[in-house]
Formats: structure tokens, C-alpha cells, sequence
């Protein structure tokens, strides 16, 4: 399981303020920032926007998954955000998004990548995972609900 590895508590925001996509990538980047401060913010910023303007990563109910590959990253590292209210993402479905996943990878590991997206993916197919999700109180308790994702993994 991989999501242990993209994602730390110190990256885990249980409490988004953002209101739009373009103030939620700004709030995840910073959370991201704790596990690799030196990333370059502004090609991160302008990567993930190039990729949502190819198609929004707003794919599931309720849920986006910015993601993009850039030079300054090393390895794969995430931030995971819970918005009660709900952010305006311009999602497929038209409704706001209450779960994001960022993941930002290094240009050069392409497969590990898509492995991180195919095991985030998986989970997120069963519901059960996005309801334990929900009722975490702690950064930590959602730490340890991703090293647990494959529990949730759908037949």
C-alpha cells in the first residue's frame, strides 16, 4: 500500500477554508510543503492548472484528485483536505468536492505515479472508505484509515 507513503499527517487537512479550486491548490500545496519544503510552488501551481485544464480531476462524487508530475518533486508526495462546506471545483458532476487528494510526483517516476493513483483509485471505488473517511477526528486517525485502505479495496 502506497498511500502511506504519499501522504503524512502533518499533509492531512481535516478542515479546508478554501472556497474555489484556485484557493484549495494554494491551501494543499502548503499542507504538501511540510513533507518536502523545497518544491518549487509556482510550477506546482501552474502544473496542476494545466492538467485540470486538459479535464477536471473532480471525477468522483464528492471527491477530486489533483495530481501532476514536476522536476522539483522528489519521489511522490500528497496532501489530503476535507472541506465540510464544500468547494467549488467545477467537477464532472457539477457539485462541490469535499475530499481532495493531491499527489505531486517527480517527472521521473512515472510509475510510481500511476501506482499511487491506481491504489487511491481502488479505494475510493468502495463507499465504505469515503464514510470512515468521514468520520476521522484526527490527521493521524486518517494516516492510519490509508494504511488500512486496502481493506476497502472492492472485488
Amino acid at each position: 500500500m502506497i498511500l502511506q507513503r504519499v501522504f503524512s499527517p502533518k499533509s492531512i487537512v481535516l478542515d479546508l477554508q478554501s472556497q474555489d479550486k484556485d484557493e484549495l491548490f494554494e491551501e494543499m500545496l502548503q499542507a504538501a510543503l511540510t513533507m518536502q519544503p523545497d518544491i518549487n510552488r509556482d510550477e506546482v501551481v501552474e502544473a496542476l492548472q494545466v492538467r485540470e485544464a486538459k479535464m477536471t480531476t473532480g471525477i468522483l462524487p464528492q471527491i477530486a484528485v489533483p495530481h501532476c508530475s514536476i522536476d522539483t518533486v522528489r519521489g511522490i508526495v500528497g496532501s489530503l483536505g476535507i472541506s465540510r462546506r464544500g468547494i467549488d471545483y467545477g467537477s464532472l458532476d457539477g457539485k462541490p468536492v469535499h475530499y481532495v487528494f493531491m499527489m505531486l510526483c517527480s517527472a521521473s517516476e512515472d510509475a510510481l505515479h500511476l501506482e499511487a493513483l491506481k491504489d487511491l483509485a481502488t479505494a475510493l471505488k468502495n463507499p465504505l472508505f469515503i464514510k470512515e473517511l468521514s468520520e476521522k477526528k484526527s490527521a493521524e486517525d486518517v494516516y492510519d484509515l490509508l494504511g488500512k485502505a486496502d481493506f476497502f479495496y472492492a472485488d
